[in-house]
């Protein structure tokens, strides 16, 4: 999973909806270990959730699939 994906998750767990306000910011963890490994990555989210909006028509039926595990809305 990409970083944008892990961040997308992230949020769409933490608040239930995937309306990212402008100009956020969400931070995840990269790394393989259980913390000591790990370095904090940010990444301005409501620009990727917009542009996976934009391009859904020209996504793979994988990367569909993907998102709406996570349930992006489209609309």
């Amino acid at each position: 999973m990409g970083h944008a994906n892990q961040a997308a998750k992230q949020f769409y767990e933490r608040e239930g909806h995937l309306r990212v306000p402008r100009k956020h910011v969400e931070r995840i963890a990269v790394g393989v270990g259980d913390g000591e490994d790990n370095e904090e990555r940010e990444l301005q989210l409501e620009a990727w959730v917009g542009n996976q909006r934009s391009r859904a028509a020209s996504l793979s039926p994988e990367r569909m699939e993907q998102l709406s595990a996570i349930s992006t809305r489209w609309s």
